[in-house]
């Protein structure tokens, strides 16, 4: 008997099941393109072994959502179709992601749009949807739960979220291929736990604890790993030159057609081999970036609150530290980089409350918890904000000076 199926090894949860209709899907060029799309961007210039890309992750949220489904299924709340519909949202989560992952968004928030709306047209617009429609699936509605817009929260949560597939599988990803050793989470524990009260996704109130560790990974993989100076530095540096050459280059002002063409290679490779005298500074910092030629920080001010400094300040800074140092303004770089503590939900709201599910004497309770009330997640609860300035080896001294005397009482 001819098998439906194929099992992928994968280091992070050994074998994933896919099926032939999600096959279809993942051997599409369009779906194939995450290959070359690093999940860290810049990040393994400074972890080399962060090569992975948004392709195993997206098949690692699918096999996680799976897990998810299949818990609920057996406590009689999800069909399984529910869960089919789940394993393709969670496939497909990521499939609208630009070059260089989060930087490429940076650029694309400029243009009033996302990854997410993105995805949601190639899932709804092009031969995606198409595999999706002849194998009698509803396109419409595996896009709204994909990207948290569907009338059924607690699938949202599913997918996107502080109990999702895709923050599991993305912690435990980065941190084996990073070799970090702050990602050590019970992901299985969590899924076996989840339950449904009024609609939204709950927790058994004894796998609180697990809950309680992967908020705290989350909280250290942002200071040990996505917020590391050295590895914003490579990403500033991207993004840098992916704003100088954008005018040149249209990467924000696309076709869905000519968008899957996008990869990190690609576009790198753009920068580098043009002969335009427009793009001769984003040609030499792409050049740098690429030898780990990396611009150097020389002040960081952990600040309070939740927003970054914006364009305007952001460019007022840069003025006011060239001309202290004497140093040209395009050899500064500023970045603020701002995260919420804790995962935003579905909605993109910040997540303020679970619920948590006890069984006693066979009686079931719910009770929605405010996370400021749990210990060890309100103590990180709140947002990482970070003000760095870089500049380049040669300019390295004149800008310290510059910018601690112009920053030395900010708060």
């Amino acid at each position: 008997m001819k098998k439906n199926y194929l099992d992928i090894v994968d280091p992070i949860h050994d074998f994933i099941r896919v099926y032939d209709h999600e096959l279809k899907i993942i051997d599409n060029p369009i779906f194939q393109r995450l290959r070359r799309i690093r999940q860290l961007s810049g990040a393994h210039l400074t972890y080399p072994g962060a090569q992975h890309t948004r392709f195993e992750h997206s098949l690692g949220v699918l096999h996680i959502a799976s897990q998810a489904g299949q818990t609920l299924n057996e406590k009689g709340i999800l069909k399984l179709d529910d869960i089919e519909i789940l394993r393709l949202a969670g496939l497909l989560h990521d499939i609208g992601h630009g070059p260089f992952s989060h930087i490429f968004e940076e650029i694309m928030h400029t243009q009033k749009f996302s990854h997410e709306d993105i995805g949601k047209q190639i899932i709804l617009k092009s031969e995606i949807g198409d595999i999706l429609s002849k194998n009698g699936y509803d396109k419409n509605l595996i896009t709204k739960i994909a990207f948290g817009n569907s009338k059924l929260q607690h699938m949202n949560e599913i997918i996107s979220g502080a109990l999702s597939a895709d923050i599991m599988d993305y912690l435990l990803r980065d941190g084996y291929f990073t070799g970090a050793e702050h990602a050590q989470i019970d992901h299985k524990r969590i899924t076996q736990s989840l339950d449904v009260y009024q609609k939204k996704l709950a927790l058994e109130k004894s796998a609180l604890y697990s809950f309680e560790s992967m908020m705290h990974s989350r909280y250290q993989m942002f200071k040990a790993v996505y917020f590391h100076k050295t590895v914003r530095a490579a990403e500033v540096m991207l993004l840098e030159a992916l704003r100088l050459s954008d005018d040149e280059f249209s990467f924000t002002s696309f076709s869905i057609n000519e968008y899957v063409k996008l990869t990190d290679e690609y576009v790198l490779s753009k920068l580098i081999s043009s002969n335009s005298p427009k793009l001769k500074r984003a040609r030499q910092i792409a050049q740098d970036y690429q030898n780990r030629k990396l611009i150097k920080c020389v002040f960081e001010r952990i600040l309070i609150g939740r927003n970054n400094l914006g364009k305007n300040k952001t460019n007022e800074l840069r003025t006011s530290i060239s001309r202290k140092s004497k140093v040209d303004e395009s050899e500064i770089f500023i970045d603020s980089s701002v995260t919420p503590s804790i995962p935003l939900s579905p909605s993109k709201n910040e997540s303020k409350y679970i619920i948590l599910i006890t069984h006693e004497n066979g009686k079931s309770t719910a009770q929605e918890i405010p996370i400021s009330q749990i210990p060890v997640v309100s103590a990180i609860s709140g947002f990482m904000n970070i003000l760095r300035i870089y500049t380049s080896q040669n300019n390295r001294k004149k800008v310290e000076i510059a910018a601690k005397s112009i920053l030395g009482g900010l708060k």
